[in-house]
């Protein structure tokens, strides 16, 4: 866990980032060493060395960062990465995007040869043990299995691997032995994201095999329906049935089932048990933890069974979505951050769905309270509230002006 912490520190530190525009053409005179690996028009050579073409030019600049500041290792591409200027990073992503997915020269593009094409003969190879299932990889990547703890990979890659934003990578088309490397570097934390870190936990040797296979050709089982998991079957630490008899107090602010009768208060429905249980604790320990003198009072009494069972309680139940519009400011806040003013994207720790992480301790924001979220963030960038993983929310809110929590908050509020 300290090293899913340390990864969540680590990750999100790219995650805000917005690269400069970059000019294909100048990338194309700069590609030529990255042919070795990748290809002269950005296809891979071989199975371990990623396809290029048609990925997105800011995830590839901010890969290419990563490698150069040592956040993400691989002993070839650090000094590749070494000497590159942030312009550099910015044309050859804009080079390598030029390309169509299967790699097909664009005007930017116009050599498709590459290093791969020699007329040695086939080598033989052993078969492999495990046999990969495209179509399983279908319904994992879209379903996920929640009884699992496999989140579905669809909400931040999108439909059939084309991802919708910017700093997610494109998965359609790429080599099955460069996905199934990378899901294990996640697995193994050689390869350090806070949301992948999690999502790639649980999964199988079978399951990375699958979803390797599936990226490799998505159009090829377009027309196979996605199995879905076996419906997901809600364990918690605390007693459920002992919790909804502790929390009469409790629901005259948040509701009888943790839907908030007043929007001050936080919605509790739906919230991770192991949050929920942290804030208790941290409501106890007064202002060392998270000073509120009406939580202090209401959690005064409380046994960390007692906590145990609230949380189990509040988690099991439903929150009621919101009917609100987003807001679009808001929205590219979440999604993107801002790295002029060094926002870091809200999306690396709490999703695009606004489901947080339970595992890494981070909260559901979705269908929350508008005027709670916007309490939080003030309280967060003024220090009185400060019970914050390493003041990882701090040092976000404190770049924050009003009108950002407004919208964010707004965005957030709308998620479901």
């Amino acid at each position: 866990m300290k090293k899913l912490v340390l990864a969540a520190i680590l990750g999100c530190g790219f995650l805000g980032n917005a690269f400069a525009a970059g000019d294909a053409a100048t990338g194309k005179t700069k590609a030529a060493v990255c042919a070795g690996c990748h290809g002269a028009n950005g296809i891979g050579i071989a199975g371990n060395f990623p396809n290029l073409a048609g990925q997105h030019a800011d995830y590839i600049a901010k890969q290419l960062n990563a490698f150069k500041s040592g956040s993400r290792t691989d002993a070839v591409m650090a000094p590749m990465a070494a000497a590159l200027s942030d312009q550099d990073m910015a044309d050859l992503g804009a080079y390598f995007a030029s390309f169509s997915r299967s790699g097909e020269s664009s005007s930017a593009a116009s050599d498709s040869s590459s290093p791969a094409e020699s007329g040695a003969a086939p080598v033989a190879v052993a078969p492999p043990a495990i046999v990969a299932d495209a179509a399983a990889g279908k319904g994992l990547y879209e379903n996920g299995d929640a009884a699992r703890g496999i989140a579905a990979c669809v909400a931040c890659h999108g439909k059939e691997g084309n991802s919708d934003v910017l700093i997610n990578p494109n998965l359609a088309k790429q080599h099955p032995a460069y996905i199934e490397k990378q899901l294990t570097a996640f697995q193994t934390e050689q390869r350090i994201d806070p949301s992948m870190n999690v999502v790639a936990e649980n999964l199988s040797e079978q399951d990375v095999a699958d979803l390797g296979a599936y990226f490799k050709d998505p159009a090829a089982v377009a027309n196979v329906a996605a199995k879905k998991p076996s419906a997901e079957k809600l364990t918690f630490t605390g007693i459920v049935a002992a919790g909804k008899t502790k929390s009469a107090a409790c629901a005259a602010c948040h509701g009888v089932d943790g839907n908030a009768l007043v929007a001050m208060y936080p919605n509790l429905a739906g919230q991770h048990e192991k949050y929920l249980v942290k804030q208790l604790a941290d409501f106890k320990a007064g202002p060392e933890g998270r000073n509120d003198p009406v939580m202090a009072g209401m959690v005064a009494a409380l046994s960390e069974t007692d906590m145990q069972d609230l949380a189990a309680y509040f988690a099991s139940q439903k929150v009621n979505a919101k009917a609100d519009a987003a807001n679009a400011t808001g929205k590219k806040l979440y999604q993107g951050g801002n790295a002029t003013r060094g926002i870091t994207a809200c999306i690396a720790c709490h999703g695009t769905t606004g489901k947080g992480s339970a595992l890494a301790g981070f909260p559901t924001v979705g269908s929350q309270n508008v005027d709670y979220l916007k309490s939080q963030l003030a309280k967060f960038r003024d220090g009185t509230r400060h019970n914050d993983m390493n003041s990882m929310m701090a040092n976000i809110a404190a770049k924050l002006t009003d009108k950002d929590i407004a919208a964010v908050a707004e965005y957030m509020s709308s998620l479901k």
